[in-house]
């Protein structure tokens, strides 16, 4: 198969000093490449910038910032037979990006914040994507009902939902506790490492494939 997984957070220049992102490690998209290589897969990792190793034998694509990602899921995604959307991407960005550093004049710094392109939106509507496609969703209220939202939204087959919420599992953790949400049940899973969530979803993944073949 061959597996496009994107990962990380991206940054949002504000000048060359400073930036706009999240608490996104990617961890979960990096087990998600390294599992879904050592299953056989074919893995594009498209990634926003981390402190974790690369995985071995994937095709790695770096990129920091949300445009970046959208142009590089767009030029990979008609070879895929699944995506897998794990990385946190800035809703919003600077309107602005300033070529020297901001400097502290006033009390207070108003920055305009535009709206980024929806990625995962994309990928039906736009790059006429026709594989599995897989979505996340990091919320902290109504997980199930904002997750189906989203996989109806987005066109997914399969969302992987977790509560931000909870302490101790999630961002920049180890492990975590996910509900998958499909279009017509839900399966949650309790708390895992993530190497092991990597290979329950891409499971999920595979039975979604032998479903449509």
């Amino acid at each position: 198969m061959n597996l496009l997984v994107t990962a990380g957070a991206t940054r949002e220049p504000i000048d060359p000093v400073r930036y706009l992102t999240n608490r996104s490690s990617g961890k979960m998209g990096y087990a998600l490449a390294l599992v879904g290589q050592q299953l056989g897969h074919r893995v594009t990792l498209i990634s926003g910038p981390t402190s974790l190793d690369i995985p071995p034998l994937v095709d790695f694509i770096p990129v920091e910032t949300a445009e970046e990602m959208l142009e590089a899921v767009k030029l990979n995604i008609k070879s895929q037979d699944a995506a897998i959307f794990s990385a946190a991407v800035a809703d919003y960005r600077p309107s602005f990006n300033s070529d020297r550093k901001i400097k502290k004049t006033t009390d207070s710094l108003t920055l305009e914040l535009v709206r980024n392109p929806d990625i995962l939106g994309s990928a039906r509507p736009q790059f006429k994507y026709d594989g599995i496609l897989v979505g996340f969703a990091a919320e902290t209220e109504n997980l199930e009902k904002n997750a189906r939202a989203k996989l109806r939204q987005k066109e997914c087959d399969l969302i992987v939902a977790n509560d931000i919420s909870k302490k101790g599992i999630g961002f920049d953790s180890d492990h975590n506790e996910v509900l998958l949400v499909y279009p017509e049940h839900t399966r949650p899973i309790p708390i895992e490492s993530k190497e092991r969530l990597a290979h329950i979803i891409l499971q999920a993944v595979d039975d979604l494939s032998a479903e449509g073949s």
